[in-house]
């Protein structure tokens, strides 16, 4: 239970403003709320989850624990670099409204995101994978229905400033563990 909670809020944590849920909300203030891109988002947000849980619950059984523990660092390393470091671009003009379109870019966008970073190091740190695996997907799940929900209300928010200070308060969690890793 406690993997799934961590996952759940690391997950919303770090995808508050993040670029998948920017571009939902663009498209919203846009186009207006259509669902098949409420649903477009959500399966895109689970089917990045399962890549990540996937590739981390894989190999990392095989794994020694202090391995386990390294790998789960450099992965909240690489979720805060990917914070401070990328930022949304503007929103585009979608000329097709191709669905299809939209879901493969925001799929590439959320599988290397912060969030997914984060949730790979959580289910290779996890004593039970699937459970943290499942709070990842649902959190991501619950990110995209609030950009998509709020639309224009959420672009107007400070997010990316948020975003950096996350970022570094990362980069800080992940100094502290590796001064006392063993």
């Amino acid at each position: 239970m406690t993997g799934f909670l961590v996952a759940f809020i690391a997950t919303l944590l770090l995808g508050a403003g993040a670029r998948d849920q920017l571009l939902i909300a663009g498209l919203s203030a846009r186009q207006g709320q259509r669902p098949a891109v409420l649903a477009i988002a959500v399966v895109s947000a689970a089917l990045a989850a399962l890549a990540a849980f996937w590739i981390a619950a894989s190999f990392a059984p095989q794994l020694e624990a202090p391995v386990r523990r390294m790998l789960a660092i450099l992965a909240l390393a690489f979720a805060a670099l990917e914070m401070i470091v990328l930022r949304p671009g503007a929103t585009p003009n979608e000329p097709t409204n191709s669905l299809g379109a939209f879901g493969i870019v925001l799929l590439a966008l959320q599988i290397f995101d912060a969030a997914r970073f984060l949730l790979f190091g959580i289910v290779v740190a996890s004593m039970l994978p699937g459970a943290a695996g499942l709070g990842g997907a649902l959190g991501g799940m619950a990110v995209v229905a609030v950009g998509w929900a709020a639309g224009q209300s959420l672009l107007d928010l400070p997010l990316q400033r948020l975003r950096r200070w996350l970022g570094a308060v990362l980069l800080l969690v992940v100094g502290g563990l590796l001064l006392f890793y063993r």
